[in-house]
């Protein structure tokens, strides 16, 4: 951890690009604004947005004034308050999403409001690792209406951050659960509580799951253009992982871009079931801050169980 009062290190992109464009570097500290604090960093959560941000695939949902900080998560402690910030004292040990990027720095400011206190048992590596995909996967799982009992939803990317909170809350709705997620993964899956669990490197799902209510599309690429063949009349398709879905999608088809936001409510909820292990959060690997961008990368060309963190720690 840097020393200095001034500036602090962070990970960052000066220009779009390859994964070399993803730096660590010194910048200046920041200062809370109103209705924010001052966060001294524990852990990050490594997501996919990263990439996709560093590459400029989604420089029209998320214009940014470059050089820019990544990162869209953390947990860490409040070290202090900007004016008119009330809900936490200096000392809390704080979890949230940023609402934007920033969080790979050592000290952030943060709106207040997208911040809840980090139960206790749960530590900041684990902490770190929920707020965006926790409440993402749930949000996404609602965003084109109500799940009833009996419905038919194949997950793509099953095995991952989101795929596998949405496995849980799917089958807790009383939905008919298609999974999709490669070899080493399907015992876990199967785990989460998936009814037809289907190996993508060996197995095409159009082939297991037809008249499917609702896909959610965590992977993208080819995998959303195959899937509106397995859609029931009505079904709808929501896809995080390709901003020009819309574009993409048949006549006669419905699909939707979803976009996380914040949600203290409902995070406070979810995280204390963590925290109560009632529903399982699975943390698939923990790097150093250094080892950031190489992460960042490897969440771009190799999947796997869980969330990447970053402990800021090593």
């Amino acid at each position: 951890m840097t020393t200095n009062t001034t500036t602090q290190r962070a990970v960052l992109i000066r220009a779009y690009g390859g994964a070399a464009a993803a730096e660590v570097a010194e910048i200046a500290r920041p200062a809370a604004g109103p209705g924010q604090v001052m966060v001294r960093v524990r852990a990050a959560g490594v997501n996919g947005i990263d990439w996709k941000v560093r590459e400029g695939f989604v420089r029209e949902a998320f214009p940014l004034q470059l050089p820019a900080v990544l990162g869209i998560e953390l947990a860490g402690t409040v070290e202090a308050l900007g004016p008119g910030a009330s809900r936490f004292r200096v000392g809390d040990r704080v979890m949230g999403p940023l609402g934007g990027l920033g969080a790979y720095a050592d000290v952030v400011a943060v709106a207040e409001a997208n911040l809840v206190r980090t139960p206790q048992g749960l530590d900041e590596v684990h902490a770190a690792g929920v707020p965006v995909a926790a409440v993402a996967a749930w949000q996404s799982l609602h965003h084109a209406g109500p799940i009833t009992a009996g419905q038919r939803i194949l997950i793509h990317g099953a095995a991952g951050g989101l795929g596998g909170y949405a496995v849980q809350y799917a089958k807790r709705a009383g939905a008919e659960v298609f999974a999709t997620a490669s070899t080493a993964h399907l015992e876990y899956v199967r785990s989460l509580g998936a009814d037809h669990v289907i190996d993508y490197r060996t197995e095409h799902f159009e082939s297991v799951a037809q008249d499917i209510d609702l896909v959610l599309d965590y992977v993208g690429g080819e995998v959303l253009d195959r899937s509106w063949q397995v859609l029931s009349k009505d079904g709808v398709i929501v896809g995080t992982s390709s901003p020009d879905i819309l574009a993409r999608t048949p006549s006669g088809r419905r699909g939707l871009w979803f976009m996380n936001k914040p949600d203290t409510a409902l995070l406070e909820r979810l995280v204390a079931e963590i925290a109560e292990g009632t529903l399982i959060s699975k943390l698939g690997e923990t790097v150093g801050f250094g080892d950031i961008p190489a992460a960042i990368e490897r969440n771009r060309t190799d999947p796997r169980i869980g969330k990447v963190v970053a402990d800021f720690s090593r």
